[in-house]
């Protein structure tokens, strides 16, 4: 039976832990058929021991997107092992600890940057990185964390997705003529490591037990990897600059 990532060829990026999104894409779209290709920071090795567990063996690319070096030589690494991409996947967000946890207030300037830099403008780096591997189109897929409300303790983190929202929809607006659509996964909370690194996340992820209309599992990131990889697929066309909810409905519960 075939997949629906038959013949494609994908690149994916923060493969860091197990229970991450980003391995259950790849995990996922490996089973749907695609050729499947990492990149990792700041531990490469790291990525190559979780890499193992999944149904096939890939290649994993050491990527710093905040260095331009990394960046320039994406393309030829990727091209020497897949030949072309269809599709690439951000799983990629960083800030220091003094601008979450409640600090919003007093956070200097020079860790806001940084979360601007690596949650959100790399994924315009990113995109450029891989546009000419992508001559034939292909699908551009970010993660965000609805940047709609303030959360609790998610402080600089959430203008920083704000930022990647807006990001996408310009990206979807310039890349448009070459046929590169460019979306965003909104999921709920998940005990991944980027989630463990936010002061009183426990805080922030209870809203999930009291509003999301559907069973809100916290230790499942499948169901938010079955979504990147569905917007990798020819069965979105026609779908760009959109966030798809993957958060068991709480986006839309009102008080």
């Amino acid at each position: 039976m075939s997949g629906i990532l038959d013949g494609k060829r994908i690149l994916i990026s923060g493969v860091l832990m197990e229970s991450s999104i980003a391995f259950h894409t790849a995990k996922v779209a490996q089973e749907q058929g695609a050729e499947v290709i990492l990149t990792a920071f700041p531990r490469p090795t790291l990525t190559e021991r979780i890499a193992k567990k999944l149904p096939k063996p890939v290649k994993v690319i050491e990527l710093d997107v905040t260095n331009d070096e990394h960046l320039d030589r994406l393309a030829g690494l990727v091209k020497d092992e897949l030949g072309s991409l269809d599709g690439v996947v951000h799983s990629i967000g960083f800030a220091p600890q003094d601008a979450l946890g409640g600090n919003f207030l007093n956070t200097p300037f020079e860790s806001v940057a940084t979360a601007m830099h690596v949650s959100a403008f790399s994924l315009k780096s990113l995109a450029m990185a891989c546009k000419p591997l992508m001559a034939e189109g292909g699908s551009i897929v970010g993660l965000t964390f609805d940047a709609q409300f303030a959360w609790p303790q998610y402080d600089w983190m959430g203008p920083a997705k704000a930022a990647l929202e807006a990001t996408s929809r310009y990206l979807a607006r310039d890349l448009g003529k070459d046929s590169i659509r460019c979306n965003l996964i909104s999921a709920g909370p998940l005990g991944s490591m980027a989630a463990k690194s936010i002061p009183g996340f426990g805080e922030l992820a209870d809203v999930w037990n009291h509003r999301s209309p559907l069973e809100w599992d916290m230790a499942d990131p499948e169901p938010a990897g079955r979504g990147v990889v569905a917007l990798l697929s020819d069965f979105f066309p026609k779908t760009t600059g959109e966030i798809i909810h993957v958060d068991g409905g709480v986006h839309m519960m009102g008080a």
